[in-house]
């Protein structure tokens, strides 16, 4: 008779309530009509027309938006790429240091690539004048600088499990070296990708230290006013900003979801046609 792993059981639920409880109380509270935020004074939506009507928070989400969506762009093209160049190419002149710089900040703290970036844009204006200020631009490389990593990892280990034979079936079939890697090898990693730009967007959005390092004067991001918001005392409109931040990851995630269940299956059903012909 076997015996069910209760323990196991007891220590997942917990941490289930220790994670989303909390994340529930903060929803529940933003609709609270008091002041205070650990008061409830009963149900109320006004802090989320007040929030709409800040236009610190919105130009702050603006910008985080910006800054996310560039960065995790242009890292999603150089991670993959690094990534690519790491389970393909297997020999050229130095790929041990390359191999180690794309893991570097993977296991580097925060502060010190912050304090690495501020040093380079403080050296790089004296050299050659540029950058003249730090804002959106110093932002938006130092985070592609670090999450560039996160694609790389993810497209490596991807292209690392994928099966080669498809790629070579391609090329016996006539199909040129570019034109493997876009019919064939793009949309096999695409899931890859995607969960790649995904995390890369996410770890911007929400940074704190490295922006906290390479922000200017009238450059504030999100996290930073929260934080600096925070700090004076948690109100129901953080509660109401933080709760329609998770309402936008959870829809973003739930969409990315759909996107790479029906590209998985399409792939799985392009694959069987394929194997059919060939008998």
């Amino acid at each position: 008779m076997t015996h069910r792993p209760w323990f196991l059981y007891a220590m997942v639920a917990f941490g289930m309530v220790f994670f989303y409880v909390p994340i529930l109380s903060m929803i529940v509270y933003s609709f609270n009509a008091s002041r205070l935020a650990t008061v409830w004074g009963g149900w109320s939506t006004k802090w989320y027309g007040e929030l709409f009507q800040n236009e610190q928070v919105l130009e702050a989400a603006l910008l985080s938006l910006k800054i996310a969506v560039t960065s995790a762009t242009v890292a999603t093209i150089l991670g993959t790429m690094a990534g690519m160049a790491l389970v393909r190419v297997k020999r050229f002149r130095g790929r041990t240091l390359f191999s180690g710089l794309v893991t570097a900040p993977l296991v580097m703290p925060e502060v010190i690539t912050g304090i690495a970036s501020l040093m380079l844009f403080i050296l790089m204006a004296q050299w050659i004048g540029w950058p003249l200020r730090r804002g959106f631009t110093t932002i938006t490389i130092a985070h592609i600088t670090f999450s560039l990593v996160f694609v790389a990892t993810i497209v490596r280990a991807r292209l690392l499990s994928m099966d080669t034979s498809i790629e070579e079936a391609a090329v016996d079939l006539g199909s040129r070296p570019w034109q493997v890697l876009w019919d064939v090898t793009l949309p096999v990693i695409s899931p890859a990708i995607l969960a790649g730009w995904l995390l890369a967007f996410t770890i911007s959005l929400d940074d704190v230290v490295i922006t906290n390092f390479t922000t200017g004067p009238g450059n504030t991001t999100l996290p930073i006013l929260i934080w600096s918001k925070v700090k004076l005392g948690v109100t129901p409109d953080i509660n109401a900003l933080a709760t329609i931040t998770v309402l936008v990851v959870g829809i973003g995630v739930l969409i990315a979801g759909i996107v790479m269940n029906r590209a998985e299956k399409r792939r799985q059903r392009d694959m069987a046609m394929a194997y059919r012909e060939n008998k």
